[in-house]
């Protein structure tokens, strides 16, 4: 359990935000200014806040009430910074040890293998850091910090310098820190689709006060948040299991609580779970079942909610067997079909929607996924 509560004016800038979270990766999201690394690092103890309270699996690190600070070489908090922040002077095997310096005695400073095979680093450690790339670099401070044994792992828009290859290579080891680890991890992005495939728990942040927290699906699935999240990023979430693959299309068949979905064949096991990520702008609405469509996919829903406004675009939130999607249709639109909510309809979602930014965990298992299904 990490619990958060944190008054501090910087400048003109006034932070006054609490949450709690259960472990996992809990993600700080927000648009710049809005406070994120402000508060992580009153997490890892970089300042001493006007007022507030954290505490650690009920370790407290910061209590002002009572007068308690713990420095931040004590904390056990790992930092992961945007920049790797590698000692250029020593290869990799060495930068791994120095974490182990400020791991607590009793542990023996953390599993080195362990954390060099989770990460997939054993082929750098005699390389320096001039040789490394951006993903290699980063998955190495990420090791550092793992090997310090921390008890809390706060990550700083870790993969805002990378490109978008980069970022696809370290996905994966994140995911696996998150699942195996069973270290909790604060995670800063302005990236929604960084948080959609990677948080359990997402805080939205505004001007330093916290704008929602929850299960990452349930707070990606609230229309009202749009303004905060970004609008042409836009979408929700549907957790899913892979029932079956077609060999013959090249497509795997997902089992989701709002029904089945097929997409471009996935390298997974049936029964594998992962998220699948569907944007606003990709679902459209249908009154009945539609017939001589190219689209695989169509869910039957209940429209739950129309957005507020008075411009030409809306978003409306449906509930598919109790799971939210969303659909950004004109609101010329929503007049003619006579969208209310408690409307049945049927969500229709375009073909490339599916491709390989919708998923977490996978990716399609051709390099021509893409163009098979623009085609439909």
């Amino acid at each position: 359990m990490l619990s958060v509560s944190v008054t501090h004016r910087l400048g003109d800038f006034i932070l006054d935000a609490a949450f709690e979270s259960e472990g996992g990766l809990t993600a700080l999201f927000g648009r710049s200014g809005a406070g994120k690394t402000s508060l992580i690092n009153a997490i890892a103890g970089l300042y001493r806040p006007d007022k507030g309270r954290i505490a650690v699996d009920g370790v407290v690190l910061t209590d002002t009430a009572t007068g308690i600070f713990v420095p931040a070489h004590h904390r056990r908090v790992g930092y992961v910074f945007q920049e790797g922040r590698l000692f250029p002077h020593l290869n990799v095997r060495q930068n791994l040890v120095y974490g182990r310096w400020f791991a607590p005695k009793a542990t023996g400073g953390g599993e080195f293998d362990q954390v060099v095979e989770l990460l997939g680093i054993g082929h750098l450690l005699s390389r320096r850091p001039a040789n490394l790339s951006g993903g290699e670099k980063q998955r190495v401070a990420i090791g550092r910090a793992l090997l310090a044994r921390p008890r809390l792992l706060v990550m700083d828009e870790p993969l805002a310098s990378l490109d978008e290859g980069r970022r696809a290579e370290i996905f994966p080891y994140i995911e696996r820190l998150r699942d195996e680890m069973r270290v909790p991890i604060v995670y800063v992005s302005h990236s929604i689709a960084e948080v959609a495939r990677l948080a359990t728990t997402l805080v939205v942040l505004s001007e330093g006060k916290v704008a929602a927290i929850g299960p990452t699906a349930q707070i990606m699935g609230r229309i009202d948040l749009f303004p905060l999240t970004g609008r042409a990023e836009a979408g929700a979430i549907l957790a899913t299991r892979v029932a079956a693959h077609d060999r013959h299309f090249g497509l795997t068949v997902l089992k989701a609580a709002a029904g089945e979905l097929r997409v471009p064949r996935l390298d997974l096991p049936v029964g594998a779970a992962l998220r699948v990520r569907i944007r606003a702008r990709d679902v459209m609405i249908a009154l009945q079942p539609p017939e001589g469509l190219s689209a695989l996919n169509v869910l039957p829903g209940i429209v739950a909610e129309i957005g507020a406004g008075d411009g030409p675009i809306v978003q409306i939130r449906l509930d598919c067997a109790g799971e939210a999607l969303v659909a950004r249709l004109t609101r010329r639109s929503v007049e003619t079909l006579g969208l209310v909510p408690g409307k049945q309809v049927h969500a229709v979602i375009k073909s490339i929607a599916f491709d390989h930014h919708a998923f977490a965990g996978a990716t399609p298992g051709t390099a021509s996924a893409d163009a098979e299904i623009a085609e439909g």
